[in-house]
């Protein structure tokens, strides 16, 4: 168990840390859950580049570090949605969730074929990961009963983050499309 893939079971273990605490009867909670959540997005960076540049690339690792990313974002906004119980918030959370469920399928159908390479992570996938991470680590800190402008900008990026997850399923789907429906008599 190389120290890579150590950090990667640290983001899972600490997803029941952020359920018990978010919770909790205190005011404090928020802060601290989304500092919890901002510690496991942190070690989705630093696990990879540990893995990269201490050549500590394991099967385990690429199987392991998807899985707790997803793992951890559906988490948080399953607990979200539960505080910002409207419409505005649950589409796109159930946008941000379905797009993962369905890139995961992609993925696993396309490794069958021996195709997994050419839906690959894009540049666009960072993005939308990044303003995921943002939008979800400022509205896990802010209190839902006592919004901010901060809350604002919480919306902005989940909804910037829900369409670059758009954007990233077609790019992976356009990918994929040959696979998916092949010429006649195939």
């Amino acid at each position: 168990m190389n120290l890579a893939n150590q950090l990667t079971l640290l983001r899972i273990l600490l997803i029941p840390l952020i359920v018990v605490i978010f919770y909790l009867p205190y005011d404090w909670r928020y802060v601290v859950v989304s500092g919890i959540f901002c510690l496991a997005a942190a070690t989705d960076w630093l696990d990879g580049w540990v893995a990269r540049k201490y050549n500590q690339m394991t099967a385990f690792g690429a199987f392991l570090d998807p899985v707790a990313d997803k793992l951890m974002v559906a988490t948080a906004l399953v607990l979200l949605v539960e505080v910002h119980d409207t419409a505005l918030f649950a589409i796109p959370a159930i946008v941000i969730i379905s797009r993962e469920i369905v890139i995961s399928a992609l993925r696993e159908w396309m490794a069958e074929l021996g195709k997994r390479s050419s839906i690959a992570v894009s540049v666009i996938g960072k993005f939308k990961t990044s303003a995921q991470m943002l939008s979800i680590a400022v509205l896990l800190a802010e209190n839902p009963q006592a919004p901010t402008l901060l809350t604002n900008l919480g919306y902005i990026l989940l909804y910037i983050a829900a369409g670059l997850t758009l954007w990233s399923m077609v790019v992976y789907m356009k990918a994929a499309w040959p696979d998916l429906m092949p010429k006649d008599g195939e």
